[in-house]
């Protein structure tokens, strides 16, 4: 293996696919992570110049820490992660969902944290290591909605930018968060194309603007610690709901 490699959470579909793709077509090996979708992975390494699919439950630490030691092993040049896999579950501050609270602070928050962990514990670059976490704009823009899957990536983020302070040179841990880039939860295609666009720019951002952004993160004079936000302004706008809801409340 001569490329520089790149294991991408929740490749099957959606950005974490778009990131495969951007990353695949700049001849990077791709590690096409995922969850329940074997048959989506499968395709999106056959389309790819060199990839390979791997497997595993962000909250099953045993069964992450065996798939990372594998790769660890194998990639001499393993210059990033895409921590992009994450649960999103409905529920709120005045009702929260134990049971959703309990799958969002394994996953997104302790699983996420685990990877990069035992990433920069084993996996070997030359150039330098990229830990590149995936947030959300919600994060500067705050409501109520989703709130198990908030505080996670309120989590997330917070520990990435104390793990920033302790990684040393060439290596960086980065963040990106999207905005409303493609229909959540139970959202419809109309409800998408109205909701989309409730952002300064008045347009929907696409997974191919996250994924030019997660390259220029990961392969460009990028700071060490910085968050990027590449959301059309989305969270310039103070919105009291999910742009879900607030396009409902809307039609109604």
């Amino acid at each position: 293996m001569t490329r520089p490699a790149i294991l991408v959470t929740g490749a099957a579909n959606r950005i974490g696919r778009a990131i495969a793709q951007r990353f695949g077509a700049g001849g990077w090996h791709v590690v096409i992570h995922h969850r329940h979708h074997p048959e989506e992975a499968a395709a999106l390494a056959a389309s790819l110049p060199s990839a390979e699919v791997v497997s595993f439950e962000l909250a099953d630490r045993a069964g992450m820490a065996r798939v990372m030691a594998d790769l660890a092993a194998r990639l001499p040049d393993w210059r990033a992660i895409a921590c992009n896999a994450c649960a999103f579950r409905p529920d709120w501050p005045d009702a929260p969902d134990r049971a959703v609270w309990d799958e969002v602070m394994a996953a997104n928050l302790a699983g996420n944290v685990e990877l990069a962990r035992l990433y920069l514990a084993q996996a070997r670059s030359p150039t330098g290591r990229r830990v590149l976490n995936l947030l959300d704009q919600k994060l500067a823009n705050l409501n109520p909605d989703f709130f198990s899957y908030t505080v996670g990536k309120a989590g997330h983020a917070a520990a990435g930018a104390m793990l920033a302070q302790t990684v040393a040179a060439p290596d960086r841990v980065v963040a990106l968060s999207p905005g409303n880039i493609l229909p959540s939860h139970d959202q419809t295609t109309d409800e998408f194309a109205l909701s989309s666009r409730l952002n300064l720019l008045g347009r929907t951002t696409t997974v191919e603007d996250i994924a030019d952004a997660a390259w220029l993160l990961v392969t460009g004079p990028v700071a060490n610690g910085t968050h990027l936000f590449v959301d059309g302004g989305q969270h310039l706008v103070p919105q009291r709901r999910d742009v879900l809801y607030l396009v409902r409340e809307e039609e109604n």
